[in-house]
């Protein structure tokens, strides 16, 4: 029986980044995820890497702070993978925020960068209408122009893991469901089974971590796993529409009247529009965007663009994610107020489970519990060591000019980048908008000749 020092269930981005972690500090680690890496919460994000501004009226300083940070480190380390644009916030005579107090959070965000942010400003409505053409000039008193950072979001979670996986050390498995963790003397024996043929693998660890998000919940009471629920799930889902839907040269944060924010960012020859805050009523499993909520999308664009020209007919795809919130005692579980701080539980002596938290902070999430195992596992922690460049990357870039896919590439991709399934390739190493089940062709090559590669 195989034997790991630590074994992390869930390959979203905190399991990605915690074997990264490990690995790099020599410790033998195995990934496991049900799905394909990446393929969840982690690829349901607003694609930003930010600190978030809406925080700041729950005075989560700290988090902010911490975000900026990150998001500024991000910049530096992958910029094949993000990069930084212009957001505008703009101020009606209904919003609740005078242009003062607009201009006083603008400051509080760039001071909490430690100024490394590109300097904010608050623009009249002139020069907003000038930057965002469609917004609706009635009532418009100004904006608030800031900078954050739009990304990749699965293909940093992917190279996070495929730096790990160059150490001899660590190893993944996608399209594994974990069915038993029998705790031993020393640790646990960890039972997996593959979702296509059931059959099944038994490893031994010494620690187990469980990065498993929204799902966290339901799995460990299944695994008999001491554990009572900590989540509120907030379901959020966006839309990309067709480039020209909207007239915008730069980013729009919109508050609505329900008091939710809603992104509108021109990036990849398309708009992203999201999200929503909903209460989770489905399985959240590949979950996916409604109706309701779709429309609910669409009005508020038409609300704030009433003279842009788009409808159901420009939406090219939709995708939806489930926030992890963490429960908090004695504080409002509203979900637009729930905090976005993190928490790591230990159920018992050698288990962890890491919750909440930011897309954007996650390698300061995990470094809590590899600052904690390491000693555990008799070896001294090199924080410094993720302040590295990821060493490999995505054979087909998400930003800029790509080069003409072949299918010798596409072989190389699925050989190099652990892909399984058509989805896999399509929607998280090829980056396309399409719905995978929509297209006829990938980059010019006919789609059945590509799925022939996964029969």
């Amino acid at each position: 029986m195989k034997q790991y020092e630590v074994v992390i269930v869930g390959g979203g981005i905190n399991g990605c980044g915690l074997i990264r972690d490990l690995a790099l500090n020599g410790v033998s680690t195995l990934l496991i995820d049900k799905g394909d890496f990446a393929s969840q919460t982690s690829q349901g994000s607003s694609k930003m890497l930010h600190g978030g501004i809406r925080y700041l009226e729950n005075f989560d300083f700290g988090l902010v702070a911490e975000a900026l940070e990150e998001k500024n480190l991000w910049l530096k380390l992958t910029p094949h993978l993000c990069f930084e644009r212009d957001f505008y916030l703009p101020l009606y005579k209904y919003s609740k925020y005078a242009p003062w107090m607009l201009g006083l959070g603008l400051f509080i965000y760039d001071f909490l960068s430690h100024f490394h942010n590109r300097p904010f400003a608050v623009l009249n409505a002139q020069e907003t209408l000038k930057k965002i053409p469609s917004l609706d000039p009635k009532d418009l008193k100004g904006s608030g122009k800031y900078y954050d950072g739009v990304v990749d979001d699965a293909k940093l979670t992917l190279e996070c893991l495929y730096d790990a996986l160059l150490e001899p050390c660590a190893e993944a498995h996608s399209y594994q469901e974990v069915t038993a963790c029998l705790k031993t003397n020393d640790g646990y024996e960890i039972t997996y089974q593959s979702v296509k043929d059931k059959s099944q693998k038994t490893v031994k660890a010494k620690f187990v971590v469980f990065t498993t998000g929204p799902f966290t919940d339901q799995l460990l009471p299944k695994l008999n796993i001491p554990w009572k629920p900590q989540l509120i799930p907030s379901k959020g889902i966006h839309l990309w529409l067709k480039k020209g839907s909207i007239d915008a040269q730069g980013s729009v944060v919109l508050t609505t009247k329900d008091n939710r924010v809603v992104f509108v960012i021109p990036q990849r020859d398309s708009i992203l529009v999201g999200t929503t805050e909903t209460p989770v009523d489905q399985d959240m499993f590949n979950i996916q965007a409604t109706k309701t909520e779709i429309q609910y999308l669409l009005n508020v664009l038409k609300q704030y663009f009433p003279n842009s020209d788009f409808d159901e007919s420009s939406i090219i795809s939709t995708f939806a994610g489930v926030r992890p919130l963490v429960k908090e005692e004695g504080h409002n579980d509203a979900l637009g107020k729930v905090s976005r701080f993190h928490k790591i539980f230990r159920p018992d002596h050698r288990t962890y489970v890491l919750l909440g938290g930011k897309y954007t902070t996650f390698r300061r999430m995990t470094q809590e519990i590899a600052q904690e195992l390491l000693p555990r596992l008799g070896k001294r922690y090199q924080p410094n060591l993720t302040l590295n460049p990821l060493r490999q990357k995505s054979l087909m870039p998400t930003f800029g000019e790509k080069p003409a896919l072949t299918m010798g590439m596409i072989k190389q991709i699925i050989k190099q980048e652990h892909v399984t399934t058509f989805e896999d390739l399509v929607k998280r190493r090829l980056s396309l908008l399409d719905e995978p089940q929509h297209l006829k062709n990938v980059m010019g090559i006919p789609v059945d000749e590509v799925k022939a590669l996964f029969k």
